[in-house]
């Protein structure tokens, strides 16, 4: 079994504090939502999960499998089975979707995975995802729509195969129908592989799809609340109000969001 343990997390941006104590612990075959308003936190702890570099934690710890993930690279954290499908994925012009995924499960595997093999596999998610066959001849997002996007993030995670991932309002910019494609999609790999998962969404329909089996609210960069799927269902109905009125919380403003690019970290080496 997996496990993500994160204690006591304070993590500042540009000198700005935005997370102020995160307590957290993942395991394999749970599904956690984390929800709260736009602006109080939520991205910014996955992005320092995952390790990005303009995130700077300053107190705190995260564990995963009783390993030291402060003490991790982004490519050693993407190879120990951390995987982050990001709410911006970036366009890298150059780079085919075929040759990045191979250097990444290469990078994951110790032999490289043989051509045929690799074929097999992408064929097969393309398809599961319902996008076109010629997705691995593309280059990497470039000239996607966004759910064309966001589909391309989940074709990466059903091939990496990750313990523990993160997704980051991967339903936004999708249709219904690919709402629901996605969502299938993320829950066979849990059922199938007892994956782990932290779901970031505004939408209680992507929640009522993937079943969330705890929750956590997170406003100025404190999980305040938490439950279950109740939860998510009251928030949809009642919105945050009675929280910030039963914990006498006021409202933070929404900050510009800071858009989050790991680069190739699935594949990098250290030097």
């Amino acid at each position: 079994m997996s496990k993500l343990v994160i204690k006591d997390l304070y993590v500042e941006i540009d000198g700005k504090e935005i997370l102020k104590g995160i307590n957290l612990t993942v395991n394999s075959n749970e599904i956690h939502a984390l929800m709260g308003p736009n602006g109080n936190g939520k991205s910014t702890l996955l992005a320092a999960i995952m390790g990005h570099p303009k995130y700077i934690i300053t107190k705190g710890s995260i564990y995963f499998n009783d390993e030291d993930v402060l003490n991790m690279s982004i490519d050693e954290r993407s190879r120990a089975g951390i995987f982050l499908a990001m709410q911006y994925p970036q366009e890298i012009p150059g780079v085919t979707n075929s040759d990045f995924l191979r250097a990444a499960l290469n990078a994951r595997s110790e032999k490289p995975v043989s051509l045929f093999s690799f074929i097999k596999q992408m064929e097969n998610a393309i398809s599961e995802l319902e996008m076109k066959p010629d997705l691995a001849h593309r280059f990497l997002n470039e000239g996607f729509s966004g759910g064309e996007k966001k589909r391309n993030e989940i074709v990466q995670m059903k091939l990496l195969k990750p313990e523990i991932a993160m997704l980051d309002e991967i339903d936004s910019g999708l249709d219904v129908d690919a709402l629901k494609v996605v969502a299938k999609n993320v829950v066979d790999m849990q059922k199938e592989s007892g994956l782990g998962l932290i779901v970031v969404s505004h939408y209680e329909r992507f929640y009522e799809l993937v079943k969330p089996t705890h929750a956590h609210v997170l406003i100025d960069g404190k999980i305040i609340v938490e439950g279950d799927g109740e939860l998510v269902r009251k928030i949809d109905t009642e919105g945050y109000d009675w929280i910030y009125k039963q914990y006498s919380i006021k409202p933070v403003k929404e900050e510009k969001k800071v858009i989050t690019s790991l680069g190739s970290c699935a594949t990098a080496k250290r030097g």
